[in-house]
């Protein structure tokens, strides 16, 4: 998100409580677009890794290997978000 577009004239006629929502807004907006992504990636990802010849069912073989890697994808993704909102913080009080 380009931080210029929080300065500009519009933004900063709001009031203190208006450009709360809008910032409450704006989270809610990427917490959807980055949920979608990780869907997107994990299916894509999961899905070329585990199934050899597409068909109309998963067999067994296929319904474990696609559990266990959508949660590998799950837990990697969970420990880097923490690392990355972690240092996000450390940032934000250091400056």
């Amino acid at each position: 998100m380009n931080m210029d577009v929080l300065d500009s004239p519009a933004i900063n006629q709001l009031d203190s409580s208006q450009r709360a929502e809008l910032m409450k807004q704006v989270r809610q907006q990427l917490a959807v677009a980055s949920t979608q992504e990780l869907l997107e990636k994990m299916s894509r990802k999961c899905f070329s890794k585990c199934i050899n010849k597409p068909g109309s069912s998963l067999d067994s073989s296929e319904q474990k290997c696609i559990a266990m890697c959508m949660d590998r994808f799950m837990d990697s993704w969970n420990i880097v978000s923490r690392a990355y909102f972690t240092r996000l913080q450390r940032e934000s009080t250091q400056g």
